[in-house]
């Protein structure tokens, strides 16, 4: 697993699994799940980062 992230962009990527994206979705507001051929989660990008994860991590 690999956890990046663009500060201008305020977007954290987590790759769970190295490989082709065949299809991708948004489960959530700024939530988007990449998926293999096989329907496995291989990459989940989170948008407007800062507001999304880490404040809300620090203000529960």
């Amino acid at each position: 697993m690999k956890v990046r992230y663009d500060p201008k962009a305020d977007i954290l990527y987590i790759l769970i699994r190295e490989g082709p994206v065949a299809d991708t979705d948004e489960v959530d507001d700024d939530v988007w799940f990449e998926y293999d051929e096989n329907g496995n989660v291989v990459g989940i990008e989170i948008w407007n980062a800062g507001e999304n994860v880490i404040r809300k991590s620090f203000w529960r």
